[in-house]
């Protein structure tokens, strides 16, 4: 990030040309306060305008934003400078607001600047430069590349950072977007500090990582190079399919006795895949989208099987008791049932979803679990259609049966949704949240259960009492 001398050379000029539509004298007077103001605002930067940080000033002004972008190019560098003028029409009420909507569009652009400095910043050993970069998702990594469209080639250097006890691999796999099927190249050192590039195919889960010759050509290279607490590959590569779209993966792992061992499953790791166009640099990562989808497994399971479950159970047990609920607690735990089992079941097919498609990864616990709460809470929904009437001599049993299996759901979900923390790694809040969610329930059931115990012991009494009138009643009437 810049130092805010840095940041304050980038100030061109800023210009305040306030314009003043003349108002319309058939408009209401209180729209005769209204006034646009034009504001230019030229900031030197070394990249392109990002379309992000233009949507961000949209947002939060709800007003229209032009970005005009100048390219000046130097010739002690391949960078282009970009002189970027930010121009915002603001509708404002009071004119005192300007200043405040003025310093925050500023704020965002540098923002962006800073954004965009990881990747755009870097330099390379024998004053190699690149016309592009692009700042990966995961694991701290960038591509720097120069396309030569005559011929189909990229020169290429790709920079993660690793300690000396790591790897760390790039390649581009030409059938689809994941590891399975990739060519990479792959950076680590040996015993005695020896920095090397192994270039193999994957085309296995467990590759058996010999030298092999890659699925696209190699005209130049690979090098590498080990400085800063970084590896960074250098290469020329021929892409594949004769197309600039391409598959590219990218991985960081441990070394063991100078050997490679396989990569974290972390879900970084398991991200790092993206469709990067070399030509205009534009990429698209499945990676964001299979994030997604597993925050929302995470979340359906969580507040199915986590919340509406238990819920439902503190109803059926403590409502009950109550003779002014009946019979509203028993439509309100099916609510409850019904609701986390269909949700719960829509997380758990999301969940085999997810499953499927990391191949060579399986989370057999979570899994297991997973298919065991499925199949118990499916038994819980059939046994519904069974339920034998209170006078029902079996229904003693069909009680103990309901009330085990549907312990033991609320049990196991409360495990494998901690599981599901450690897998997915979220921020410490959402952990936290859920630890109180739970330790809320068990307090409503502890403070339910203290009131609600000795309303059950007094009623067992009374019913007991009327079954022994009734049958001294009987034996005098005989």
């Amino acid at each position: 990030m810049k130092s805010p001398d840095e940041t304050a050379k980038m100030i061109d000029q800023v210009n305040l040309e306030p314009s003043t539509r003349t108002p319309n004298p058939q408009q209401p007077r209180a729209l005769h306060r209204a006034t646009t103001i034009t504001y230019s605002i030229r900031v030197l930067s070394p990249f392109p305008p990002s379309p992000a940080a233009a949507s961000s000033l949209r947002l939060p002004l709800h007003l229209g934003t032009s970005l005009e972008s100048h390219h000046r190019h130097h010739h002690s560098s391949n960078r282009s400078e970009t002189s970027q003028v930010l121009q915002l029409r603001l509708a404002m009420a009071r004119p005192g607001h300007t200043a405040w909507l003025l310093l925050g569009a500023a704020m965002l652009l540098f923002a962006s600047a800073a954004t965009a400095q990881d990747c755009l910043s870097a330099t390379f050993s024998g004053g190699r430069t690149f016309g592009r970069c692009n700042s990966m998702p995961t694991l701290g990594a960038s591509l720097h590349w120069t396309y030569h469209p005559e011929n189909g080639t990229a020169d290429i250097a790709f920079r993660a950072r690793s300690g000396t006890d790591g790897w760390v691999g790039w390649g581009i796999n030409p059938g689809r977007l994941g590891m399975a099927g990739s060519s990479v190249f792959i950076a680590s050192q040996d015993g005695s500090g020896t920095a090397s590039v192994l270039m193999t195919n994957l085309d296995t889960t467990s590759p058996s990582l010999q030298p092999a010759t890659l699925k696209f050509g190699v005209p130049a290279g690979p090098t590498v190079e080990y400085s800063g607490g970084a590896y960074t590959i250098f290469a020329t590569i021929l892409l594949p399919g004769n197309t600039t779209q391409q598959n590219t993966v990218w991985q960081a792992g441990p070394l063991s006795g100078g050997n490679i061992q396989a990569h974290p499953t972390a879900p970084a790791n398991l991200a790092s895949t993206q469709r990067l166009d070399f030509l205009s640099g534009s990429s698209t990562g499945a990676s964001n989208s299979r994030l997604r989808r597993r925050n929302i497994h995470g979340v359906l399971n969580a507040v199915a099987w986590g919340i509406l479950i238990p819920t439902g159970a503190i109803i059926a047990r403590y409502l009950r008791v109550f003779e002014s609920a009946d019979p509203a607690w028993f439509y309100l735990h099916i609510a409850c049932q019904c609701s986390g089992y269909i949700l719960g079941v829509a997380g758990w097919g999301l969940g085999l979803k997810l499953g499927s498609e990391s191949v060579g990864v399986t989370y057999h616990p979570h899994r297991n679990i997973g298919i065991a709460i499925f199949c118990l809470a499916t038994l819980q929904v059939f046994a519904l259609l069974l339920r034998p009437d209170k006078k029902n001599k079996y229904r003693f049993y069909w009680n103990i049966y309901h009330h085990s299996v549907g312990y033991s759901v609320i049990i196991l979900s409360a495990i494998n949704i901690f599981k599901g923390f450690d897998i997915l790694k979220p921020a410490t809040g959402y952990k936290t949240a859920y630890i109180v969610v739970l330790a809320t329930l068990g307090g409503i059931a502890l403070f339910l259960e203290a009131i609600t115990w000795p309303i059950a012991i007094r009623k067992r009494k009374r019913d007991a009492d009327k079954a022994s009138n009734g049958t001294a009643g009987w034996q005098q009437g005989a």
